[in-house]
C-alpha cells in the first residue's frame, strides 16, 4: 500500500513504546494488519483486500493479562476482563485488527490495539488509532494482506 498520512486520534497517553495494559498509549512501531471487522447491521460490507467479517453480538477481546486468551478474540459472555466489540456507539462499526503484542504475546504489555472510527474532534482513544469514517473506508479499499501500519 502507498504511504498515507491522515488525521487521526491516538491514545490519551500519547505515542511511546507500550509499557503496560491500560496505560492509554498508542504503541510506536510497525504493526501488521491482521483483518477487518464491521457491523453488517449498520453498513454494507466495506471494499477491501483484507479478510473481513461481520461483528456479531457475542464478539469480545480479552484484556486480562492473567488469562490464557489475553489479547485474543473471545466469545461472550466471557468470565474475565474483556472489551465487547458490539458497541452501542459507532466507534467499532469498522475495526482493523493490528498485530500488536500478538505473535508472540507478552502478558500485560497491552491488548486490543485497533484502528477504528474516531469520535468527533478526534478525541483521544484508549491506545488505538481512530480515523474518520471516510478515511477508514479509503484506507480499507487500499489495504492488502501483508500491509503494515507505522506509528512514529
Amino acid at each position: 500500500m502507498a504511504n498515507l498520512c491522515l488525521p487521526c486520534a491516538i491514545g490519551r497517553g500519547g505515542r511511546r513504546p507500550k509499557q503496560r495494559e491500560g496505560d492509554g498509549i498508542t504503541p510506536i512501531g510497525v504493526w501488521p494488519v491482521r483483518e477487518a471487522l464491521y457491523r453488517a447491521d449498520r453498513m454494507p460490507r466495506p471494499r477491501t483486500g483484507l479478510r473481513i467479517r461481520p461483528i456479531r453480538p457475542d464478539y469480545g477481546w480479552c484484556d486480562e493479562p492473567a488469562d490464557r486468551n489475553y489479547n485474543r478474540p473471545v466469545k461472550l459472555p466471557f468470565p474475565r476482563s474483556h472489551e465487547g466489540l458490539w458497541r452501542r456507539d459507532w466507534l467499532y462499526d469498522v475495526i482493523v485488527v493490528l498485530g500488536y503484542n500478538d505473535r508472540p504475546r507478552s502478558l500485560g504489555r497491552g491488548s486490543a490495539i485497533f484502528m477504528h472510527l474516531a469520535r468527533p474532534g478526534y478525541k483521544p482513544t484508549a491506545g488505538c488509532i481512530a480515523l474518520s469514517r471516510r478515511d477508514m473506508l479509503k484506507v480499507l479499499a487500499l489495504l492488502r494482506p501483508g500491509d503494515e501500519v507505522v506509528v512514529t
